[in-house]
């Protein structure tokens, strides 16, 4: 062997070593880099390496820290949160109010039956079903509360034609 062979397996020898030895208390452990390899080897060295398994080249350390995301190509929209509510009773009576955000824009407002079908068939299928019921439910509490009051009127009409006599 020659002389550069001995001092390059003395050397790998005691970074083994090192790299295997267990850090000292309250200490940080070393990083080592692994050796480079020869770039030409000897012709009395090339013997003993060719009959050894080639060493496998390892690949460079990850870098530390999370990996930068790409730019995004999305286009970033600007959304408004505008909450409209709209309330009905059992008398048909409807109502709307308006909220950008926080922040009330309109209360209490009165609104028709009819506008408020309308802009439900307009918005969507699902949402004119529901608001249809609950103003024919409406439609037919009003058409039972005008036939009574039309039946208290005869009666109310009679009796006053009883009392002109």
């Amino acid at each position: 062997m020659s002389v550069e062979a001995l001092t390059h397996d003395e050397d790998t020898a005691a970074e083994t070593a090192a790299a295997s030895a267990p850090p000292a208390a309250g200490t940080a452990p070393e990083v080592t880099e692994p050796a480079a390899a020869p770039a030409e080897p000897d012709s009395a060295t090339a013997s003993t390496e060719d009959s050894a398994a080639p060493a496998p080249v390892e690949s460079p350390k990850p870098k530390r820290g999370r990996a930068k995301a790409a730019p995004s190509t999305a286009k970033k929209t600007r959304t408004v949160e505008l909450t409209l509510t709209v309330t009905g009773t059992a008398d048909g009576e409807w109502q709307a109010e308006l909220k950008n955000g926080s922040k009330w824009v309109a209360k209490g407002l009165e609104i028709p039956a009819a506008a408020v079908s309308r802009a439900a068939k307009e918005l969507h299928e699902d949402l004119s079903g529901p608001i249809d019921e609950v103003i024919n439910a409406a439609r037919e509490a009003q058409a039972a509360k005008v036939a009574q009051l039309e039946a208290e009127l005869e009666a109310a009409k009679a009796a006053l034609a009883e009392l002109d006599v």
